[in-house]
């Protein structure tokens, strides 16, 4: 069974169909929601500006967002770290254990 959907997502006052996975609907609905609230805030404090600079800035915020917490799930440097600290320990570890016997 095709579990595809179609729909239509406003975004900045223009509509775009989409055909997407039915799972997907409600974090893409959300998704251009959050667009738009931050489009309509940057409207309403630069009256002076047109659709397209909020469109933008709403991408550099939500883009420097992702940025950052993709950087919070990076663990490769704590893999990293813990590495050391085992390898320094099973040094220290051996060095005791040939001071023993």
């Amino acid at each position: 069974m095709d579990d595809k959907l179609s729909i239509r997502v406003n975004v900045a006052d223009r509509f775009y169909p989409l055909r997407i996975d039915r799972k997907d609907e409600e974090r893409i609905r959300l998704a251009a929601k959050l667009i738009n609230d931050k489009v309509l805030q940057y409207k309403q404090r630069y009256s002076d500006k047109d659709v397209q600079d909020f469109l933008a800035m709403a991408s550099l915020q939500y883009v420097i967002k992702l940025l950052e917490l993709e950087n919070r799930h990076d663990v490769d440097p704590m893999i990293e770290a813990v590495r050391e600290l085992n390898d320094q320990l099973e040094d220290i570890l051996s060095d005791k254990s040939d001071q023993v016997f």
